[in-house]
């Protein structure tokens, strides 16, 4: 393993090493920490202006699993998720509809920045029992509020503005993308064909269209600063949080795909230019949660939160593990009927995982089934292959009891899944189907072993007509009600 000590899980053969997709060069690198035995990583957190949904959830149960991966290989993981507690544009591009303020309108509630961070708080809150919700330690994560580092992003601001990266416009501080020569590495932007493509009514004292704001000027709000009353630029926030908590350069920065084009871009031009050194060594960027073929967004409308997962009886996890299901570079549709099958397979997991623990009397032992799930986990985190060979392995008569629980024990520490505690809890949806079915789907397994397929055929449009779904995945035939 290089870099940590690997406390792991090393099994029978030697511990796999970590390897990354790294947005920055393209490709999968094996993972090498700044500091032996440690790791920093950053996540881009939320805009506090209303409740997360799960689409924002997705990226920080993905972040989660990355950072339980390294722990698991032996690194002291630092972890920050920020918190933006202050108005910043919809629109990365500096222009739009400032969400803090519409959430304040949306309230009813006067702008100010008082109520602003009162708003901020009351959403956090909520934010945070998500996660915790969702198996994230929210004890070991740091949460800064951008409202908190205020001094830092000027003290930023300035440093960019000495060396000759910012210049002055009548409503504040704009970034110079052309003073940056690596502007858009991250992804491969194209800027020259960006600015060729731009709008001619730009802002009129922008010196190229790609130029982002620093410090927005306010002649009523915000805090004084060398350039007046305003706030902080959006992108500002994260590298005055990242340098103050973490470090000049760190190892991890996470986020949604949609981040890459302008804002982590725009983080790395004003984080290199001020410190003169590179910024992140391994960027890992999500693929969208979609539903009915969109991106979940709140401003299409289309968002579902975790609160309604939980009124619809479902347990939380079945949500991670639906979002397991998925590698975290692949986009994922989510269905109520995706869930209730999620929901089913975690259940019959928690069922086997208590039968092993009975069985193993809680006792664990490494063996080739828990390297080869490790090995792949550690894979750039490749979690759906991980999960069918912890079914197959759980499920297979080869090995132990003691070698299983050994496996889930491994699984647990990654995946988040509680299966070495699993909870009582309501009955899930699709869950408990009727005994008649459960018969019926036994008798169509066997029909399809030995080749029956027509016969296998004939149960399945029974089982239909009974208002189940029949659904094949690596764990085996699920049963999900059709209607919810």
């Amino acid at each position: 393993m290089l870099g940590g000590k690997d406390t792991a899980e090393s099994g029978a053969g030697r511990p796999a090493p970590l390897f990354f997709t790294n947005t920055l060069s393209g490709s999968k690198e094996v993972f090498v920490p700044l500091k032996a035995g440690a790791a920093s990583m950053y996540s881009c957190g939320p805009t506090m202006y209303g409740p997360a949904h799960i689409g924002n959830l997705r990226a920080y149960v993905i972040s989660d699993t990355i950072a339980r991966t390294l722990t698991a290989a032996g690194y002291r993981v630092r972890r920050v998720i920020n918190i933006t507690d202050f108005g910043h544009l919809v629109s990365d591009g500096d222009e739009g509809e400032d969400k803090m303020t519409k959430g304040l309108l949306r309230d009813g509630l006067a702008l100010t920045l008082e109520n602003m961070r009162a708003m901020a708080e009351k959403y956090t809150a909520g934010f945070v029992g998500d996660l915790a919700a969702l198996e994230l330690d929210t004890e070991d994560i740091l949460f800064p509020r951008a409202s908190d580092f205020i001094p830092e992003e000027i003290a930023l601001i300035r440093t960019l503005e000495q060396k000759g990266y910012a210049y002055r416009t009548s409503d504040g501080v704009y970034f110079d993308v052309s003073r940056f020569p690596g502007y858009g590495k991250l992804g491969g932007l194209d800027l020259a064909n960006q600015q060729a493509g731009a709008r001619v009514a730009q802002h009129k004292e922008k010196r190229n269209p790609a130029d982002f704001v620093l410090w927005k000027s306010d002649g009523k709000l915000g805090w004084q600063s060398p350039w007046g009353l305003g706030f902080p630029g959006w992108h500002i926030e994260c590298s005055a949080m990242i340098r103050s908590l973490l470090g000049q350069e760190i190892d991890v920065h996470t986020g949604g795909e949609d981040l890459i084009a302008v804002h982590h871009n725009n983080e790395i031009a004003q984080s290199e230019a001020a410190n003169g050194r590179q910024f992140v060594r391994y960027w890992m960027h999500n693929a969208f949660l979609t539903m009915g073929g969109e991106k979940a967004s709140k401003s299409v409308g289309n968002v579902v939160y975790l609160s309604d997962v939980s009124e619809k009886g479902f347990h939380p996890l079945a949500l991670r593990y639906l979002f397991l299901q998925a590698h975290y570079r692949t986009p994922l549709s989510f269905s109520w009927d995706a869930l209730a099958a999620a929901a089913s397979a975690l259940d019959r997991l928690w069922r086997l995982s208590a039968d092993i623990a009975r069985e193993s009397k809680r006792s664990g032992e490494p063996s080739e089934a828990r390297d080869r799930f490790l090995a792949m986990v550690r894979d750039d985190i490749s979690t759906p292959q991980a999960l069918g060979i912890l079914w197959d392995s759980l499920r297979s008569e080869d090995y132990t009891p003691e070698e299983k629980y050994g496996l889930l024990e491994a699984a647990d520490k990654h995946l988040g899944l509680s299966l070495t505690r699993p909870p009582i809890t309501a009955p899930i949806p699709g869950a408990q189907a009727p005994e008649d079915l459960r018969n019926l789907l036994d008798e169509r397994s066997a029909a399809r072993a030995r080749k029956d397929f027509a016969a296998a055929d004939r149960i399945r449009a029974d089982i239909e007509r009974r208002g189940y779904r029949v659904d094949d995945g690596p764990e085996g035939p699920m049963l999900t009600p059709t209607t919810l």
